[in-house]
């Protein structure tokens, strides 16, 4: 006998009165993928502050955040393709563009923005490009005949470095990121106009969403880019205090090393408690909102809210995510440490938040009289158990570092660590 596959069966545990075709089917992927498309909108905010917006401390990781916003994007739209029944059929949204649907009009924004970011990595590194190709073509090999080919390929015949090429590059790239900068914020926020839609989730049903899910966003973009760049930095700076070590008999001497720039951090740091306040003001806000109101449904929020979730939202979500790193970003004398430390709190904070409104928002039954609980599978027993558990958003989490580190190889976005040396 054929049996039917019901999805959210084998995590949903019901309590009280739940109606029988009610389970949590938007599981951990759904709660990844605004996760991810958060990072990708906050690390391209982060590029922008120097390359539209002029700070020049930022110059540096500007360059990172932008290639890393690209990584990110790549992964971005997996959670959906594999949370989907039918993935195959996700690119019927391009080939037949639906302007009043919510999840077409994400795929419009998606490629729109796609093409903003590809442009504007290609306008900062033509030149680099060029001078690439040039440089491979005087070396012998098949290694360097295939990378010479591929970077010959990325000029797109634009092999024009001279001043008012690479000026007419930089006017390219304000006007690119000044596009890029509502167009990320729109590929975001849509998330959470997504949800703000559902007018039968009286925990999703607020015009506040979208602004909430965009700034929350930003402080996790930031966050993430800080966090990356430093660790990566300072690995970087081992590895060559290493080497250097090696020749110290040939008596070369270290003029300077050049690892994680601390005030580069600091900068950062003030703009990410900027967005955190903000992002902090407007959860508050909305929580207040709904409690003023004490519309038909706030005693079933009540009780999600103050008792079931209690400490995911208020000691995970906003003690551990927005406080203690503020705290820890504000106190004098700002270590690289602290800052890493500060960094994965308000990652953790922000991905609290995305867990509290998929998941929680799917704890309570539409009876109003029950409840759902979310059992993720930790030991995967079958295609659907992986791609919903832990492993599958731990595979989800790791794929954007692994497209950037294919990328960061033809497109290096971190600056080389300089040392002189000196012969006695």
């Amino acid at each position: 006998m054929h049996q039917w596959y019901v999805h959210g069966l084998e995590w949903t545990q019901k309590q009280g009165f739940v109606y029988p075709n009610e389970f949590i089917t938007w599981s951990i992927q759904i709660v990844m993928y605004p996760f991810l498309t958060g990072l990708v909108a906050g690390a391209f905010v982060l590029s922008s502050l120097y390359h539209l917006f002029g700070v020049k401390e930022l110059k540096d990781m500007a360059k990172f955040a932008l290639v890393f916003s690209f990584a990110l994007l790549l992964g971005a739209p997996i959670p959906l393709m594999l949370h989907l029944q039918q993935p195959l059929r996700g690119v019927e949204i391009y080939m037949t563009p639906h302007f009043t649907s919510a999840i077409s009009a994400f795929g419009i924004v998606y490629l729109t923005y796609a093409l903003i970011v590809c442009s504007e990595i290609w306008f900062l590194y033509r030149a680099f490009f060029v001078g690439r190709a040039t440089e491979l073509s005087k070396k012998e090999g098949l290694g360097s005949l295939a990378l010479r080919n591929i970077y010959r390929v990325l000029t797109l015949g634009a092999n024009d470095v001279s001043p008012k090429a690479i000026e007419a590059d930089h006017k390219a790239i304000k006007f690119l990121a000044g596009i890029g900068v509502p167009a990320a914020c729109f590929l975001h926020g849509y998330a959470g106009f997504i949800f703000g839609s559902v007018k039968a989730n009286a925990l999703w049903m607020t015009p506040l969403m979208p602004v909430i899910f965009i700034m929350s966003a930003i402080i996790s973009g930031i966050a993430l880019c800080m966090f990356t760049y430093t660790i990566v930095m300072e690995w970087k700076k081992h590895v060559t205090k290493k080497r250097l070590a090696r020749h110290l008999r040939t008596g070369e001497t270290l003029q300077e090393l050049r690892g994680t720039e601390l005030e580069m951090i600091r900068i950062s740091a003030k703009y990410l408690m900027a967005f955190m306040i903000a992002a902090f003001s407007l959860e508050l806000l909305d929580l207040i909102f709904r409690g003023y109101t004490a519309v038909k449904s706030w005693d079933i929020l009540r009780s999600v809210i103050y008792q079931r979730d209690w400490v995911d939202i208020f000691i995970k979500q906003y003690l551990c995510g927005y406080v203690i790193p503020f705290v820890l970003l504000l106190w004098p004398g700002l270590t690289v440490r602290r800052a890493v430390l500060a960094t994965v709190l308000v990652l953790f904070g922000v991905y609290m938040m995305r867990w509290n409104v998929v998941i929680g928002g799917q704890e309570f039954s539409l009876t109003f009289a029950g409840f759902m609980n979310y059992n993720i599978p930790i030991i995967p027993h079958n295609w659907q158990t992986y791609k919903e558990g832990v492993f599958g958003a731990i595979t989800v989490g790791l794929l954007p570092f692994f497209f950037f580190y294919f990328i960061n190889k033809l497109i290096p976005s971190f600056p080389p660590v300089h040392h002189e040396g000196k012969t006695k």
